[in-house]
């Protein structure tokens, strides 16, 4: 399930990023979506 959350959180904030926003906004987002980049996806147990 976090997969799944870290999948469609990455989604949003790169899609937010492509609509206009103001700097302050903007800024937020890319802090947001760099946050969620640096989390590292839980791996799945049993799976080589």
């Amino acid at each position: 399930m976090e997969e799944f959350i870290h999948r469609e959180n990455l989604a949003l904030f790169k899609k937010r990023l492509a609509e206009p926003h103001s700097e302050a906004e903007r800024g937020v987002l890319l802090k947001l979506l760099a946050d969620e980049q640096a989390k590292q996806p839980p791996q799945k147990k049993g799976v080589l």
